[in-house]
C-alpha cells in the first residue's frame, strides 16, 4: 500500500497542481459530495455509499494498473487507511502495494460526516468494498468488448484484465481510455467469495508507523511551508471572561518582530515571522492584558453538584413490571457511582494551518470532521462554502472533540486578517489541557434485586449526563473562537445528542429494568470524548455486576453467564474465562472481570484486570490484563488487536489517575503534572484474543474495551483490598479513608 505524504516544502502552485489531476470527475471546491440521500437506491447498500453511490467518489483508476481510494474518514491512529486499502484490494485482486488511500479533503473525497463511534469500518470501508466490487464487474464487462472475448474467460490481476491462457491483456487505465468509472453502484453487487480472500482477516501491519517511530513528517504539527508565519493567541483568563485592555504599543516595541495583532472583540491574536518570537509575545500579553472576572465555577462535592443541576429528564425504557418487582427485599442492593470529567490529554496539542489567498480559504487540520467543519466556518465567517477548502492532517493522540476544529479556525482569522501566507498556530500544552472540551462528568445511581434462585429480576438505572456531541456542524458556537469575536455566536446547550445513556441498559435478560437519563448544562465545555456515556455507564452496571454476584453467592463469570442469552456475548465471556483459568493471585492481588456489548448493538468484549494493592499507601498497580473480542468478520487482525490494546490501556489510565481539576475561577489541570496520565512504566501486559467471524457484519473495535475495562480494574482492586470503588479516578479514592 502506497501512502500519499504531504509534502514539507508543497507550494501553493504545487498543491494546486496535484489537486487538479484529481479534477477529472468532480470540482476541486465543488459541493457534489453533500451527503444527501437517493431514495431510489436500495437501503441495504452499507453506510456511506447510501448518500454517495457514484463509484468514482470512492476510487479513481491511475495509470499502471494501480488505483486511488477516496475516503472522507481521519487517520485517528485506529489504522483505518491500512484496512481500506485491503478491502479495495481483495475485491479488485491488486497487490495492496498498488493502492492509495487519500483520506479527508473538501471537494475531494465523500462527505462522511465525523470519524467518529468506531463507524469507519461500518461506514467507509464498507462502501469502498461495494464501490471496488462494482468497479470490478464494470471493468470486465468493459474489457470483454474490448478483447472481444466473454466476461467468463477473462481474469482479473493487479490492475490489468487478461484473457485466460492467452497473452492479451488490458490495464484498467487502457480499458477506461484514461477516463473514470462514472458509474452507480446498484444492487447487487457480486463481492468477492469470503473463502478467496488473500488479504481480508490478515494482519497486515500499517506502514505509516515507521515515519511516526522515525520521526519523520507524518503530523500535522510536522508541515512547514514557504514563507510560513506564526500566529498565538492570547486566551481570556477564564470561561466568559472579557478583555478589558491591552497595550499594543507596548507589545511592538518589546517585539518589534510581531507582524500583526488581530483584536476581534475578545479574540486576542498575533502573528509573527519567528514562532519563539510569537511564544514569547503570547506570553508577555498574557502578563499584561486585563480581563473581567468571569464565570463562576462550582466547588465542593461534583457529584453532588451536577444531580441538583436544573434540566430534563428522559425514561429511555421500561420494560416489565416495576411497581410490582421494585425489591424492598433482603437481596436487593443499590449503589451509587460516578466519572469525573476528563480530557483527550493529546500528546501533540492542537494546530492549525491556514492561506487565505484569491478569496479561497485554505485550510489543515486535524480535526475529525472537516466538512462538518467547514459548514461551522461558513457560518462564522460569512464565506461560502465552496470557498473553504479543507485537507484533513493526522494530529498525534487524540480520539474525540479535542481543540483540532479551534486551532483550524484560529488560524483561519489570522490567515483573513494577513491574506497571502500560510499562518500555523500551535497550541500550548495549557492551552489544550485548559480549553479543549471535556468528557462529561456522570453520576449513576443503580438499584437492583435477586429472585429466589439468585437470578436479577429487577433493575433500574438513573444517568445524570451533560451532553456528549457539541462538535462544529451547523452551529458556529460550538467552535471556541466563534464565542470570543466581536459578533459572537452564543453557545446553547445541546442537551441530550446522544451518548450520555450509551450502554446504561444491561445486555442482560433482566425481566424488570427501567432506564431513566437526566440531562445537564454542567460548569465545563464538553464533548465528544472515546465511547462518550459508555465508559461510566459500563463502569457503573458492570462494578453493580459484581456486587450483585457477591450477594448471590456467585462466581462474577458464571453471574454473567446465568444473565446472558446471546451466543457471541457468552462467546467471549467464556473465552475470557479460559485464557485466565490458570491464573494465580497472591495476597493483596485480585482478578476482576467485567463485559459488555458496545452500544448494546456493536462489537462483543469481556475484560480481565489482575492488580495489586498496596495496604499502606493504597496504590493500585495493573499488572497484566486479558481482552476476548468479537467484532464481526476481521478486516484486519492487526488493527483489531491494536485497537483493544490502546482502548484498554487509555481506559486504564482514565480508571485509576484522570481527573479535570478546577476551582472556583477557572480549570487547574494545565500540565502532566496537575493531570496525570500513565506513564510508560504503568503500562501492563495486554493480552487480546479476537474471535473472527467472516460471515457477519465487520464492527469498529476502537471503542469496545474502554467500559469493561474500567470494570474490571475496579472490580480487581475489590478483591485485592476489598474496598469497592464507585468514585472515579481509583488513586484518589484510594486515599481517602
Amino acid at each position: 500500500m502506497k501512502e500519499k505524504e504531504t509534502n514539507a516544502s508543497l507550494s501553493r502552485r504545487d498543491f494546486l497542481k496535484g489537486a487538479g489531476c484529481l479534477t477529472i470527475a468532480f470540482p476541486l471546491f465543488g459541493t457534489c459530495w453533500l451527503p444527501e440521500t437517493d431514495k431510489s437506491l436500495d437501503d441495504t447498500l452499507p453506510g456511506s455509499l447510501k448518500g454517495q453511490p457514484q463509484i468514482n467518489a470512492w476510487l479513481e483508476i491511475l495509470p499502471e494498473g494501480k488505483i486511488r481510494v477516496l475516503t472522507g474518514k481521519m487517520e485517528l491512529g485506529q489504522g483505518i487507511r491500512t484496512a481500506i486499502a485491503q478491502v479495495a484490494a481483495e475485491e479488485l485482486d491488486m497487490d495492496i502495494e498498488n493502492v492509495e488511500v487519500h483520506l479527508a479533503e473538501t471537494g475531494r473525497t465523500p462527505h462522511e460526516g465525523y470519524t467518529a463511534g468506531s463507524g469507519s469500518i461500518e461506514n467507509s470501508a464498507m462502501s469502498v468494498r461495494y464501490a471496488a466490487a462494482a468497479a470490478r464487474m464494470k471493468l470486465m464487462e468493459l474489457a470483454a468488448k474490448k478483447l472481444q472475448a466473454k466476461t467468463e474467460q477473462l481474469e482479473l490481476a493487479n490492475g490489468s484484465v487478461f484473457v485466460k491462457g492467452g497473452k492479451q491483456k488490458l490495464t484498467f487505465s487502457q480499458i477506461l481510455d484514461g477516463a473514470q468509472l462514472k458509474d452507480e453502484v446498484r444492487l447487487p453487487v457480486q463481492l468477492k467469495e469470503k473463502s478467496a480472500y488473500k488479504l481480508v482477516g490478515k494482519a497486515i501491519p500499517r506502514k505509516d508507523i515507521e515515519r511516526m517511530v522515525r520521526g519523520q513528517q507524518y503530523y500535522i504539527q510536522d508541515l512547514r511551508f514557504p514563507g510560513m508565519v506564526h500566529g498565538r493567541i492570547i486566551r481570556p483568563s477564564a470561561y466568559e471572561a472579557k478583555l478589558s485592555s491591552f497595550d499594543e504599543k507596548a507589545l511592538k516595541q518589546k517585539f518589534p518582530g510581531i507582524i500583526k495583532t488581530v483584536v476581534n472583540g475578545n479574540f486576542l491574536g498575533l502573528i509573527a515571522t519567528d514562532e519563539f518570537e510569537a511564544m514569547q509575545a503570547q506570553a508577555f500579553v498574557k502578563e499584561h492584558a486585563t480581563w473581567t472576572p468571569g464565570k463562576a465555577l462550582p466547588e465542593g462535592d461534583l457529584q453532588t453538584y451536577i444531580k441538583k443541576l436544573p434540566g430534563k429528564t428522559e425514561q429511555v425504557k421500561v420494560k416489565g413490571n416495576i411497581n410490582g418487582a421494585s425489591g424492598g427485599n433482603a437481596l436487593s442492593i443499590q449503589a451509587s457511582y460516578f466519572k469525573p470529567y476528563i480530557m483527550h490529554g493529546s500528546i501533540g496539542p492542537s494546530c492549525g494551518i491556514a492561506l487565505f489567498e484569491n478569496s479561497i480559504l485554505h485550510i489543515w487540520s486535524h480535526s475529525q470532521g472537516i466538512y462538518p467543519m467547514r459548514e461551522a466556518l461558513t457560518k462564522m465567517l460569512g464565506i461560502p462554502s465552496d470557498q473553504i477548502h479543507i485537507v484533513g492532517v493526522p494530529g498525534s493522540g487524540c480520539y474525540g472533540h479535542n481543540g483540532a476544529d479551534d486551532a483550524a479556525t484560529d488560524a483561519a482569522l489570522l490567515a483573513m486578517a494577513y491574506p497571502g501566507k500560510h499562518v500555523r498556530v500551535q497550541w500550548s500544552r495549557a492551552e489544550e489541557h485548559g480549553w479543549e472540551p471535556y468528557g462529561s462528568a456522570i453520576a449513576v445511581d443503580l438499584k437492583a434485586s435477586l429472585d429466589s434462585s439468585g437470578k436479577i429480576n429487577y433493575w433500574d438505572s438513573e444517568v445524570w449526563t451533560d451532553s456528549h456531541s457539541t462538535r462544529p456542524g451547523g452551529d458556529p458556537a460550538t467552535l471556541l473562537t466563534a464565542r470570543h469575536i466581536d459578533k459572537a455566536f452564543k453557545m446553547q446547550s445541546a442537551g441530550y445528542t446522544g451518548g450520555g445513556h450509551r450502554n446504561a441498559e444491561p445486555y442482560y435478560a433482566i425481566p424488570n429494568l427501567q432506564i431513566v437519563a437526566h440531562f445537564f448544562e454542567g460548569p465545563l465545555r464538553v464533548s465528544s470524548l472515546r465511547g462518550l456515556g459508555a465508559y461510566a455507564n459500563i463502569f457503573a452496571l458492570e462494578s453493580f455486576m459484581d456486587e450483585l454476584a457477591e450477594k448471590a453467592g456467585k462466581d462474577p463469570l458464571t453471574f454473567r453467564l446465568m444473565h446472558l442469552e446471546d451466543e457471541r456475548a457468552i462467546a467471549v465471556v467464556k473465552k475470557i474465562q479460559e485464557m485466565t483459568k490458570n491464573e494465580k493471585t497472591n495476597k493483596k492481588e485480585g482478578m476482576g472481570y467485567a463485559f459488555s456489548r458496545y452500544k448494546n448493538t456493536a462489537t462483543y468484549c469481556a475484560v480481565a484486570a489482575k492488580v495489586s494493592v498496596e495496604t499502606g499507601s493504597g496504590e493500585v498497580k495493573v499488572h497484566k490484563m486479558w481482552a476476548s473480542i468479537d467484532a464481526g468478520e476481521v478486516i484486519n487482525l492487526d488493527g483489531i488487536i491494536n485497537q483493544t490494546e490502546g482502548g484498554m490501556i487509555q481506559s486504564a489510565s482514565w480508571t485509576l489517575k484522570e481527573q479535570v481539576q478546577f476551582d472556583s475561577r477557572h480549570v487547574n489541570s494545565l500540565d502532566w503534572a496537575s493531570y496525570p496520565i500513565f506513564r510508560f512504566s504503568d503500562v501492563p501486559q495486554v493480552e487480546v484474543a479476537v474471535i473472527n467471524r467472516p460471515q457477519e457484519k465487520p464492527l469498529g473495535a476502537g471503542e469496545a474495551a474502554q467500559g469493561p475495562t474500567s470494570a474490571a480494574i475496579a472490580n480487581a482492586v475489590y478483591r485485592a483490598c476489598g474496598k469497592r470503588i464507585r468514585h472515579l479516578p481509583i488513586e484518589q479514592a484510594m486515599k481517602q479513608k
